[in-house]
C-alpha cells in the first residue's frame, strides 16, 4: 500500500503555516525550523522542491524567508503532495501487471481516482481554518 513520506507530510505543514503567515510576508527559514523542530538542511530540501514546483518563493536579506506564491485558497492537497510524491497511486505501477485480474484492476483504478479527487478537493485554506477553529483549546495544568 502506497504511504505519504515524512518529506511530504512535512511539505504540508509548512505549506500550512506559511498559509496561516502574517499576510504574505516572508517567513524565514529558521523560525520554520524552529517552529517544527527540523533541521535547517531537511527542511531547504523541502522548500526547494517546493519552488521548483511553483508553489513557494523565497528571498534573501534581512527580511528574507518563504512564502505562497498564490493565495491558500488557490492550493489543492493534491498538488502540494504531488509536488513531493509525484504521482498518488495505491500501487507501483500495476497497468501492465498480470497478476491482477480485470475486476481487480477496475478495483484499483477506482480506488487511485477515489484517492486523488478527495486530495484535489480539499485546499489549503480548509486545513489552516480547522487550525484556526482549535485555537483557544489549548491549557496548562
Amino acid at each position: 500500500m502506497y504511504k505519504i513520506s515524512t518529506r511530504g507530510q512535512y511539505a504540508l505543514l509548512i505549506m500550512e503555516d506559511l498559509a496561516m503567515g502574517d499576510g504574505g510576508k516572508c517567513i524565514p527559514l529558521k523560525t520554520l525550523s524552529h517552529r517544527h523542530n527540523l533541521s535547517v538542511k531537511y527542511l531547504e530540501q523541502i522548500l526547494i522542491q517546493l519552488g521548483k514546483a511553483g508553489l513557494v518563493t523565497g528571498s534573501r536579506g534581512i527580511c528574507g524567508g518563504y512564502r505562497l506564491t498564490k493565495k491558500p485558497q488557490d492550493y489543492t492537497i493534491g498538488e502540494i503532495l504531488r509536488a513531493m510524491e509525484g504521482e498518488l497511486a495505491p500501487l507501483s505501477t500495476f497497468e501492465n501487471n498480470t497478476v491482477f485480474s480485470e475486476g481487480s484492476r477496475f478495483f484499483w483504478n477506482d480506488f487511485k481516482s477515489t484517492i486523488n479527487d478527495y486530495v484535489d478537493s480539499v485546499h489549503l485554506n480548509d486545513l489552516t481554518e480547522k487550525n484556526q477553529a482549535f485555537v483557544g483549546y489549548d491549557y496548562c495544568i
